[in-house]
């Protein structure tokens, strides 16, 4: 399925409800019984569902749930790995070639 550059925000809920209902019976799985699975209200999972909105605690909770954590891995960018000693040294570093950096008097004229 292609997606357009730019969706409402009503449709992405609608697909998004749409892929939870699909993947909840393909588990074999009733709402009443993901609902207690996501520890959340049943009408929750059919507002989730319907794409009528939901809370973020409820999509996520579903999700888990559904064991589809990939889905909200794929919403967090890459952190960069930074090692905090890599960093010092490299600060260290700087702070040595700005000390020895040393003006020489101009030559007398």
């Amino acid at each position: 399925m292609e997606t357009p550059s730019f969706i409402a925000t009503e449709e992405w809920e609608r697909r998004l409800g749409l892929n939870v209902r699909r993947l909840r019976k393909r588990r074999l799985l009733t709402q009443v019984e993901l609902a207690r699975h996501a520890n959340v209200s049943k009408s929750a999972v059919q507002s989730l569902e319907r794409g009528g909105g939901s809370s973020l605690t409820t999509l996520v909770r579903v999700v888990r749930a559904l064991g589809r954590n990939e889905w909200l891995d794929t919403l967090l960018p890459d952190e960069p790995k930074v090692s905090p000693v890599q960093l010092l040294r490299e600060r260290e570093k700087q702070s040595a070639e700005a000390r020895s950096r040393v003006r020489h008097p101009a030559p007398p004229r």
